[in-house]
């Protein structure tokens, strides 16, 4: 898996964020609706996820945590990530074991960023709603998966 560029998104305004890092940082409320697009399934996430600064002006370590549902079974989930401080408020974001995944740019208040991952495609849909509230959808097409992931970030 290798990351690719991304282009900023062409959709309506978004809130504007010069410094992608200081606003994550913090504590977010998580919710998660997974959907198989194929089968027609649905599952849901709902957690935490928490933005910590490594050190001042660098890098946020970000984990999530929490209970997936799916099938009708519930299960502890967890993940992370680490967002590489960039050029001019933006970030770099990387997987948890250091590889690249995503640039992000939210100086505009949206982005769009894609992933290949083997043959499938990731697109993440940035968008910032406002100073404690933002969301990602992230579409997954190709011959392995077709999958949607709308998540929303609420500030606690």
């Amino acid at each position: 898996m290798m990351a690719v560029a991304a282009r900023g998104y062409e959709g309506g305004p978004g809130y504007p964020v010069a410094d992608v890092l200081g606003y994550l940082e913090g504590r977010w409320r998580v919710e998660r609706e997974v959907r198989d697009l194929d089968a027609g399934a649905t599952g849901v996430f709902r957690g935490t996820g928490v933005f910590v600064r490594e050190a001042p002006g660098g890098a946020l370590t970000h984990s999530e945590s929490g209970e997936f549902t799916w099938g009708g079974v519930t299960r502890p989930a967890y993940r992370g990530h680490r967002f590489e401080p960039g050029p001019d408020g933006t970030a770099l974001v990387c997987f948890a074991d250091g590889r690249p995944f995503h640039p992000l740019d939210l100086r505009e208040g949206r982005w769009t960023a894609d992933h290949p991952c083997s043959a499938d495609l990731y697109r993440g849909e940035f968008e910032v709603l406002g100073p404690d509230r933002w969301r990602v959808v992230w579409t997954v097409a190709g011959p392995a998966k077709r999958l949607s992931l709308a998540t929303w970030h609420d500030r606690i």
